[in-house]
């Protein structure tokens, strides 16, 4: 149902299909209904937005198990009311036994540059990393939030033992990968009953993982990296070819990281720093983009989506170039921040021509989910989390309902390089999870799936809201491009005669359906009101919490009279 439309003075007319939410008291926004359910729920019972997120997360495991899980990875950002931020890096890693020639590359360039023989690399048991996820969500509830892991977590253990109905979304997923998940009995089992993938409406059935769930939720992250959980998966992996040891799980280590911060109009942007390449290239988007009058160019004329492609051509290139894991590469962050550094590159933009095509870079999956909960006394998390492909590695251990990450995929195949496989390294993530202050105060977070086109799709939505002004909902349904200096693609909401004028520029264009995954956000409006939107892209649900309780005294509060003299009148009249 179209609910609005929204035109700029030059460009594209566009209309959204969802409905934004507001609340006084907290906000919560998931890519599923029930993620959002389990958020809300924290706060309606007294919890803050760290409460919120980690059960949302927890329960999204449940409900979206084909993009994010325990046994995954991802970078949360927290702004606390206090004003403290951080960033939790929960990215996976490799195992102590991965060596830089584990995999046989397919081809030395092109597109297939990063894929390996046999897809060993993204498929079954040898493209599983050590997972951050569980120990980053239990870590950062016991830092900031306010509840106990098993209150927390209660929703996912609710949902995952009644089980859900499948979504059309989720039916959809298993459609794209049934080939490759009819090769592992269990997973098929869950997804694939009888052979054949579940239907929408259908009934999934996630009992397994409840029992899994309500054991994390006695014994804490160490029933997996310690523990029974762990000898499980271990004994499963060894006995089919991985390399995943007790070793690895009970020395894996979360990072507390300061965020990258940049400037942009008056805003301060706060983002991941390495190994995640937001904070730092949309840092530096946004310095050239600072340069331009965007609003006079208008949204999406060809004009302003030529400059756009040429400053993620720009992004991408030194991304390919600088950004890695630091404890083994260097990565110059002050230099690429700084707003001296795109001087140069600013003078060189021709807003006639396209620059020359990059060479193919990263290959990321777009397949991930996103949280951005905040709550009335200023906490804010803004969360990308993910098991990297959809389905992960496809692996599913036999009677944990639990779906292991492929996250290896994302390293070079090819030794010797920057982002080759190394004992305990942490790969390159486009990952964006945003938050936005002014004047020291925050005024949104967002954050989106999407592989390599999250970072670009976070600054179009920042440039959305800075420049066009846009509500949040219009923010993150805007039809959005994409290119990391090859192919463009740009969604169909822009007008056929626009995307004509760009390739008359000289971009190979590609119109397609969708950029990137389903956006959330949250707004600190005037007046101390919280705003929520999700796009039409994903199953998102927005949820505001407004009301409050009583005020105090009010039932005692004597009405016209008193009790006495009701009681008197009755006794006359008996009388």
């Amino acid at each position: 149902m179209t609910i609005s439309s929204w035109r700029s003075r030059a460009g594209t007319t566009f209309q959204t299909e969802k409905r934004p939410v507001s609340g006084s008291r907290g906000v919560v926004v998931t890519n599923h209904p029930l993620g959002s359910a389990a958020g809300s729920e924290m706060l309606l019972a007294g919890g803050n937005a760290i409460d919120a997120a980690i059960a949302s997360l927890f329960a999204l495991s449940v409900v979206e198990p084909m993009m994010v899980g325990i046994f995954g990875a991802g970078h949360m950002n927290v702004r606390l009311a206090n004003g403290e931020h951080r960033v939790i890096d929960g990215y996976a890693t490799a195992p102590a036994a991965s060596t830089e020639d584990m995999y046989t590359p397919v081809a030395d360039s092109g597109p297939d540059y990063l894929k390996s023989v046999d897809d060993l690399n993204s498929i079954g048991y040898l493209s599983i990393g050590v997972p951050g996820n569980l120990k980053a969500w239990t870590e950062t509830l016991e830092a900031w939030g306010t509840m106990s892991l098993s209150e927390v977590m209660e929703p996912a253990i609710r949902f995952a033992t009644r089980g859900f109905e499948a979504s059309e979304y989720l039916h959809e997923t298993i459609v794209q990968m049934e080939d490759i998940i009819q090769r592992f009995t269990e997973t098929a089992s869950i997804f694939m009953p009888n052979g054949v993938a579940l239907q929408p409406g259908d009934h999934v059935d996630r009992s397994d993982y409840a029992h899994t769930l309500r054991a994390i939720s006695e014994n804490g992250p160490n029933h997996l990296y310690n523990g029974p959980l762990g000898e499980i998966v271990c004994d499963y992996l060894s006995r089919n070819g991985g390399i995943i040891t007790q070793q690895d799980l009970a020395g894996y280590k979360t990072i507390r990281r300061n965020p990258i911060k940049g400037e942009y109009r008056g805003y301060e942007i706060f983002g991941p720093p390495p190994p995640s390449a937001a904070g730092v290239h949309i840092t530096e988007m946004l310095n050239i983009l600072e340069e331009f009058d965007i609003a006079e160019l208008g949204f999406g004329t060809a004009d302003s989506i030529h400059l756009l492609l040429e400053v993620m051509k720009k992004a991408f290139a030194d991304r390919n170039r600088y950004t890695g894991d630091p404890d083994y590469v260097e990565v110059p962050v002050d230099r690429l921040i700084s707003k001296h550094y795109v001087e140069e590159f600013v003078d060189g933009i021709d807003m006639d021509i396209a620059s020359p095509e990059l060479d193919p870079g990263s290959n990321e999956p777009d397949h991930t989910t996103h949280v951005t909960i905040a709550d009335m006394a200023g906490n804010v998390v803004s969360a990308t989390q993910t098991i990297n492909e959809l389905f992960g590695s496809k692996v599913m251990v036999p009677g944990t309902g639990m779906l292991l990450n492929n996250t290896q995929q994302m390293f070079d195949p090819h030794p010797r390089n920057a982002l080759s496989v190394q004992p305990g390294k942490r790969v390159t993530s486009s990952m964006a999870p945003m938050i936005v202050m002014k004047d020291g105060q925050p005024e949104f977070a967002v954050g989106l799936p999407g592989g390599v086109r999250i970072f670009t799709s976070v600054l179009q939505a920042i440039v959305n809201l800075v420049d066009h002004r846009m509500t949040a909902q219009e923010t993150v349904e805007a039809p959005r491009v994409w290119t990391q200096g090859q192919d463009v693609e740009i969604e169909i909401g822009i007008p056929e005669t626009v995307r004509e004028a760009v390739a008359a520029k000289g971009h190979r264009v590609t119109p397609v359906t969708a950029i990137g995954g389903g956006m959330n956000i949250v707004r600190f409006e005037p007046g101390g009101t919280l705003s929520g939107a999700a796009c039409w892209r994903a199953d998102g649900h927005a949820v505001g919490i407004g009301g409050g309780f009583a005020r105090p005294g009010v039932r005692f509060q004597p009405t016209v009279g008193s009790s006495d003299d009701h009681e008197d009148r009755n006794d006359g009249e008996q009388d």
